[in-house]
């Protein structure tokens, strides 16, 4: 049979990178830009030992390119995780374990393992504090009865209620940067604390009217309201601006999710479904940077 041809950008890959120490100079030259610093002290002089580490003057210890990153206790090269690391940053949609594990030629286990690590690096991305015009929604991720077995089936599950569905809440900020977050629910007091802690004071916050009441002392807030079939408005004011009453763009960032869910990883449990969110989110909060800026980002935040 013959051989599956690999993919331009695994060729290209192992012409940048071609053996482990190329990838630990790039990962050291990206994470210490301005010279070596101590993970335990960083006022500390430090000195690189015959055998590859660094030590810390002040404190004595020692250190390497790994210590402090979420790949520092793995058994997996640099090159490896280098490899993972910028595939699922440098892609447009999401990478499965699958499709990772057969490029690396490693367990579909392992290769889980590794974006998962990633997942944590990414999550770093979903703390942006948002302001101004800032559209608040929440959406379930489950299985519609629908699509279930009879025997299968569970009561009440579609619709608002998520029984068997996971509730996400979600806050996109207009032009701007997006925050997500799995809840246990979508009563007020789980969800407006999390707009209160995510959401600067004096924003124009536009929801769908659902479970947000008590907003108003502090922020502008106008609703759309889809069980009446109220989807939204743009209301011109006397001196001209222009008020577009609608939470279309969370919307849109919710569908897109949920394709990728399906497209991608058909299934994730509840158990990692933030870690999911903290992929999307990273994905689209550095929509507009440059692929290179995007890994080199996301190899910054591997060690923050």
């Amino acid at each position: 049979m013959k051989k599956r041809r690999k993919r331009k950008s695994i060729v290209d890959f192992r012409a940048s990178f071609p053996d482990e120490e190329s990838a630990i100079r790039y990962y050291e030259s990206v994470r210490w830009a301005n010279g070596v610093v101590s993970p335990f002290d960083e006022t500390s002089k430090v000195y690189k030992c015959k055998n590859g580490k660094y030590k810390c003057k002040n404190t004595g210890k020692y250190f390497t390119y790994r210590t402090g990153t979420f790949f520092a206790n793995s058994k997996l090269g640099m090159r490896d995780w280098l490899y993972a690391i910028i595939m699922i940053a440098n892609r447009k949609n999401a990478i499965s374990s699958y499709q990772l594990a057969d490029d690396l030629d490693i367990p579909q286990k392992t290769a889980w393992y590794m974006l998962h690590r990633i997942r944590t690096a990414m999550a770093k991305e979903n703390n942006q504090k948002l302001s101004g015009d800032v559209e608040i929604d929440e959406t379930f991720v489950g299985g519609k009865n629908i699509n279930r077995h009879k025997d299968k089936k569970v009561e009440k599950c579609q619709g608002r209620s998520y029984k068997d569905k996971v509730p996400v809440f979600g806050a996109i900020e207009r032009g701007g940067n997006l925050f997500a977050k799995v809840v246990p629910n979508t009563q007020a007091k789980t969800l407006v604390p999390i707009v209160k802690k995510n959401v600067d004071v004096g924003s124009s916050v536009y929801t769908d009217g659902w479970s947000y009441k008590g907003l108003e002392k502090k922020y502008t807030q106008m609703s759309v309201d889809h069980g009446k079939h109220f989807y939204g408005m743009i209301l011109v004011t006397d001196d001209g601006e222009i008020i577009e009453i609608t939470t279309n763009r969370i919307e849109n960032a919710w569908s897109v999710f949920k394709r990728t869910i399906k497209g991608t990883y058909i299934h994730v449990s509840k158990k990692y479904l933030q870690r999911y969110v903290d992929e999307f989110v990273f994905r689209f909060n550095t929509r507009k940077i440059s692929k290179y800026e995007r890994i080199e980002l996301l190899l910054q935040y591997a060690a923050a």
